[in-house]
């Protein structure tokens, strides 16, 4: 199967559970009708059943309730109140427990003839968890998935034409993480200013910066790995958006003034103009501390670089 966006690893986790966020995904988008018929039929049963059955919840009950509203942390509060807290090493069994299905038990066979079935042969997959991510698309191995460590951020900054949203892309696509991009956060008055080809200044910029943060700051207390891209040209706004949290991988993409020009001259649908890259590239300050990348090398190479940097 290919990647369903908005559907995360098996791995991911809320609060100390893997899986669980992957269940909350499939409720929600088969509420909104975009969840394909192939997981359908695996609704309330399988892992998920699982999943009710250790923390003592009916399926359609946890399933109105996520329909009815809530983050991630509501629901599991919820499913803590209705079906009983669990402890840490209860949690901690849960997980060994779940990564392991399919590695050398009675679930081995099926996971085999999984692997078969889906042209999978040949993958470093032991579980199911591992075949659930690499059917998808996802690479648990280039992760280290099985390490249960805390979600990472990588935050790919740079002027305007650099590729950020381009390269943002594709990078949570092979991984299969979350992906946002900050001009999604920018208020209206934003957007007016630069489509009149009018600099922001620092006090537009505080709560569009604000903005940012605060979802970093969800992602990392849902334990979500997310790549974000932002331009962050001043190392005051890196730290604006960065303080407190960690796991942060920032990429800078770097590359001649005459290429930025003509992407953003050859732009159709934004709303940054040609005029405004030389004031981006005079307000610069680069990052001593960021893994640098040459845009003028293939988007595939980039992204592979930046895989590259995460796993070492």
């Amino acid at each position: 199967m290919s990647h369903v966006p908005g559907l995360r690893s098996c791995y991911s986790r809320v609060g100390r559970l893997v899986y669980f966020g992957r269940m909350l995904d499939k409720i929600r988008l088969h509420a909104a009708g975009h969840l394909p018929a192939d997981y359908q039929a695996n609704l309330g049963i399988g892992f998920d059943g699982r999943a009710c059955s250790f923390l003592g919840v009916d399926y359609a009950a946890l399933r109105a309730r996520v329909t009815a509203g809530g983050d991630d942390a509501e629901i599991l509060a919820w499913c803590h109140e209705n079906g009983g807290p669990r402890t840490d090493d209860a949690c901690g069994q849960w997980n060994r427990f779940m990564m392991k299905i399919g590695w050398r038990d009675d679930r081995t066979v099926a996971l085999l003839e999984r692997i078969a079935t889906s042209g999978l042969t040949g993958r470093p997959i032991e579980t199911f968890f591992d075949y659930i991510d690499f059917d998808e698309g996802r690479d648990p191995v280039a992760r280290r998935a099985w390490e249960l460590r805390p979600a990472r951020i990588v935050l790919i900054m740079g002027v305007a034409g650099s590729g950020k949203t381009t390269i943002g892309r594709a990078l949570a696509a092979e991984l299969g993480w979350g992906f946002a991009d900050a001009d999604d956060f920018h208020p209206a008055d934003n957007i007016d200013k630069m489509n009149a080809g009018i600099p922001l200044d620092d006090s537009d910029r505080a709560p569009w910066l604000a903005a940012i943060r605060q979802h970093l700051l969800s992602r990392q207390c849902r334990d979500e790995d997310v790549v974000v891209t932002c331009s962050a040209l001043k190392k005051h706004y890196r730290d604006v958006l960065l303080a407190g949290i960690d796991n942060v991988l920032l990429v800078h993409l770097k590359g001649p003034r005459d290429l930025l020009l003509a992407r953003i001259a050859a732009r159709t649908d934004h709303f940054m103009k040609p005029s405004l890259l030389d004031s981006q590239l005079a307000a610069l300050e680069e990052p001593a501390d960021a893994l640098v990348c040459d845009i003028t090398l293939t988007p595939d190479r980039i992204v592979h670089q930046i895989r590259d940097a995460l796993t070492h």
